[in-house]
């Protein structure tokens, strides 16, 4: 199997799947793993930062059509076939003499139609997703519902898996109201795990929009598996095992506990903190968290004056490429670098494309991740500890 990440994320995924009892191997855009349905079935319910998981139905040689054609014929499709609905295929050539996608996307869509069920239907080609290197471009592929096949050809080698996901794996479900330059829930759980917050230490985010950075967060803490509340197209595979899914959620849901948190979601649009509340209460953590309406330098200056210790400032401030005067973009990047300079027990953790931006701050930052947001490329930056 593979789980497919946003660019450089893999490190985080394969953590994750290590505190699931799975190891897996990184590799560029995600980590490879074996197992059997129980494992499958816990990494999309329990992984925060994969996009997807795709089971590899098998790997070949192939240099010519004929080659593919034979090879794909032999590979187990009637497996990852629902009774009805529809197929596409997703194809990536590199460095290959079979380099036309369409034209082995077709040739693979034929060897499918030879098994597949009369209510199925062979619907697409189209390029792989994920080939990009930026999964969070494609919305479209997040609101997918036809079984999905990903080929895979680098120097005349073949690579065909099944899309066990169904819908990106970042639709928790609960996120119905955005916001403006809305995060990604894969990628905003990516920035918590990597910025190493603890439960017992306070965390705001002064920007939160429609919430998705303290959702997750609470989400996080309180052992909610971010796939409790949706549907995967294995589901739909002739040999899913109901009982060992219901099992599965059974465990997921006596797993979920309730620490005490002090979670806060600052935001001065109140468009914005109306959808954050909305969201939070579909996700389950509405009382975890504290949303309200006011500017970054009032939710701090609050914070700073109830005497807060171990703040973690967590958030996804504009990067100068999007909405924003440079002016005042530059004032908000000092204002939330102040705060911490003048609590020496704060932390600061933020998503930016902008060196110059985040020079504001005037703090010692680590870069913890490089990755890609709505097509931009950007770095999760991490303040030091107070000590260090």
């Amino acid at each position: 199997m593979f789980a497919s990440t946003a660019p450089g994320v893999e490190s985080i995924a394969a953590g994750e799947l290590r505190s699931l009892g799975i190891r897996g191997r990184q590799e560029p855009g995600g980590v490879s793993f074996a197992g059997d349905v129980a494992e499958l079935y816990r990494a999309n319910l329990w992984l925060r930062t994969a996009t997807r998981v795709l089971v590899r139905l098998g790997a070949f040689h192939a240099s010519t059509f004929y080659e593919l054609e034979r090879r794909a014929k032999k590979l187990g499709w009637p497996n990852f076939l629902p009774a009805t609905g529809t197929v596409a295929v997703r194809v990536t050539c590199r460095k290959s003499r079979l380099y036309h996608s369409d034209a082995v996307g077709e040739r693979v869509l034929a060897a499918i139609a030879r098994v597949a069920p009369p209510g199925v239907v062979m619907q697409s080609v189209e390029p792989d997703a994920d080939s990009s290197g930026d999964d969070a471009s494609d919305d479209a592929d997040a609101r997918q519902t036809s079984q999905v096949f990903v080929v895979r050809i680098v120097h005349d080698q073949v690579e065909i898996s099944a899309d066990s996901s169904g819908e990106l794996l970042h639709r928790r479900g609960y996120r119905k109201n955005v916001a403006k330059a809305p995060l990604r829930e894969t990628l905003a759980a990516a920035m918590l795990l990597a910025s190493g917050w603890q439960k017992d230490e306070t965390l705001v985010d002064p920007l939160c929009g429609a919430g998705t950075i303290p959702i997750e967060a609470a989400m996080l803490a309180r052992r909610i598996a971010p796939g409790l509340r949706r549907e995967f197209q294995f589901m739909q595979w002739p040999e899913f095992d109901a009982a060992l899914w219901a099992s599965a959620l059974d465990d997921a849901r006596q797993s979920v506990t309730s620490p005490p948190l002090n979670i806060i979601g600052g935001d001065r649009d109140a468009g914005a903190i109306e959808s954050a509340e909305r969201n939070a209460e579909r996700a389950g953590v509405v009382s975890d968290i504290s949303f309200s309406v006011e500017s970054l330098s009032a939710s701090l200056a609050k914070l700073r004056e109830s005497g807060a210790q171990r703040v973690l400032v967590l958030t996804n401030p504009p990067y100068g490429v999007r909405v924003g005067d440079e002016r005042e973009l530059r004032d908000l990047y000092a204002a939330i670098g102040n705060a911490v300079v003048r609590n020496r027990s704060w932390r600061v953790a933020l998503l930016t494309s902008d060196k110059i931006l985040s020079a504001q701050l005037r703090l010692p930052l680590r870069s913890r991740f490089d990755s890609r947001n709505g097509g931009i490329g950007v770095s999760f930056l991490v303040s030091g500890k107070p000590d260090e």
